[in-house]
């Protein structure tokens, strides 16, 4: 008898990716293992015309690390982490309580069963639909925002025939295209434009051609999906979950539309259409949003005539659906608690400023690009690298001759893109849809590949047209 595990096909045992907790701890050692090969180094921090807290790029230097990381303090981190993103984690947990009030009231599931009514035979029509909604998310800025919509996508798309895939690659890649595009991202575009003096949001019809070419690359790599599992439904990434559910009627028990689920989703689309106004022209953050959703939550008890009880019972059913993907928020802020008690950031900060001095300009460009792009796997706020990136930037980018808003384009491709390819943040994306990370790499791939070429290439576009402030 053969002494290799066999698994239920009779095969040797097939690799499975990791818990995503396990990927961020393994990524939390990784950095550990960094702050005693790299030296710690620091730029001094001055606050710019802005307001803006900025590093001061003729500062660097060499310190003595006073508190290496020890063995305890990569445990402290876990909870240090939790606190640091307290706010994000709160929001979805409130964010998702409020949205399951709508789900249980059955106003999600008539309006989905309104849709496929109206669109039977042309479901694929309806995922355009929804793939565009996240793009609109995406270029408003939401990211951890529209996390707690990632679940609908998904029963959007087991509604539609197709599998677990589908409805978190509508989700994933349409907030993937908004975001990277930066028409109106105030978190990356907004604070990059605001440190390097640039007026807030100028340049956006490049960006709006940028937008157009993401769109269809996305939207052609879900149709080549779709159609293959249609055809083949074998050939899904999840095609054991996707065989059983295929013989499932997915519409089955979903309520006819009346005038209370109407309203309820009324009450929905105008709270995040104030969403949206209140990030762009007023400024809200985490806590605003959490406002918001709140009042949503109240209104909807009252027009669902749903006791404060009952209520409470439900808001807690549906911030427990989250409580994964919000533990991982907390473990991703674990990675840049140790990142910065390794005072190590500024170090590879400096390193690739070291690197891009006396290069030419295309070169110097495909460097940031890259650099950027592998930065993000360290660290995923986008803010964050702009105020620790973008200073350096700016003068290189006289010194070298490029345009500014060049530059705030290669910072805003670099970091947007991978946002849901690196595992620190696509880990919590993907906690939200139940997918593993290896079967999301294997869907992704080519088409975040292609966004790659496709960015470096208008940015080349950019620089060759002289792409300018205005």
């Amino acid at each position: 008898m053969s002494s290799k595990p066999k698994n239920r096909t009779g095969k040797g045992r097939e690799f499975h990716m990791p818990h995503v907790f396990i990927i961020l701890l393994l990524i939390m050692l990784f950095v550990v293992l960094l702050s005693y090969l790299i030296p710690s180094g620091t730029y001094d921090r001055i606050e710019d015309a802005a307001g803006i807290t900025v590093i001061d790029p003729d500062t660097f230097h060499y310190v003595e690390n006073e508190t290496p990381i020890t063995f305890m303090n990569y445990f402290e981190a876990v909870y240090k982490g939790f606190v640091n993103g307290a706010t994000i984690m709160g929001t979805l947990f409130i964010c998702s309580g409020v949205i399951y009030l709508l789900e249980a009231s059955g106003a999600f599931g008539a309006g989905i069963n309104a849709i496929l009514k109206k669109t039977k035979g042309k479901e694929f029509s309806v995922v355009c639909i929804f793939y565009t909604i996240f793009v609109v998310f995406g270029v408003l800025g939401y990211g951890e925002a529209a996390y707690p919509f990632y679940p609908l996508a998904v029963t959007i798309g087991f509604a539609l025939g197709y599998d677990r895939m589908v409805g978190t690659a509508l989700a994933i890649v349409g907030s993937t295209v908004g975001f990277t595009s930066g028409l109106m991202n105030t978190f990356t575009t907004g604070v990059a434009q605001q440190i390097v003096g640039l007026p807030l949001f100028s340049g956006i019809g490049f960006r709006a051609v940028g937008l157009a070419v993401f769109y269809v690359i996305g939207l052609i790599g879900l149709y080549t999906y779709c159609r293959k599992i249609k055809k083949n439904p074998e050939a899904s990434l999840m095609s054991e979950e996707y065989m059983n559910l295929k013989q499932e009627d997915h519409t089955a028990g979903m309520e006819e539309m009346n005038l209370q689920k109407v309203l309820g989703l009324l009450v929905f689309l105008a709270t995040i259409i104030i969403q949206g106004f209140g990030c762009i022209r007023l400024g809200w953050s985490f806590p605003q949003i959490a406002a918001i959703y709140i009042i949503m939550g109240m209104l909807l008890a009252v027009i669902f005539r749903i006791g404060p009880s009952e209520a409470c019972q439900l808001f807690c059913k549906g911030a427990v659906r989250v409580f994964a993907a919000a533990f991982a928020v907390g473990l991703a802020q674990s990675v840049v608690v140790l990142m910065n008690q390794a005072c190590i950031m500024d170090t590879i900060v400096h390193a690739m400023s070291q690197l891009l001095e006396n290069r030419s300009a295309v070169l110097a460009l495909l460097i940031i690009f890259l650099f950027v792009t592998l930065f993000n796997f360290l660290v995923v706020s986008g803010s964050g690298k702009a105020v620790i990136v973008m200073p350096i930037l700016q003068p290189l980018g006289k010194i070298l001759n490029i345009n500014q808003q060049v530059l705030v384009l290669t910072y805003q491709y670099g970091d947007g893109i991978t946002n849901s390819f690196w595992p620190g943040s696509s880990l919590v994306q993907l906690s939200m849809c139940g997918v593993d990370y290896g079967s999301w790499l294997k869907f992704c791939w080519k088409i975040y590949l292609a966004f790659i070429i496709s960015a470096f290439a208008l940015v080349m576009v950019a620089y060759g047209i002289g792409y300018g402030p205005f």
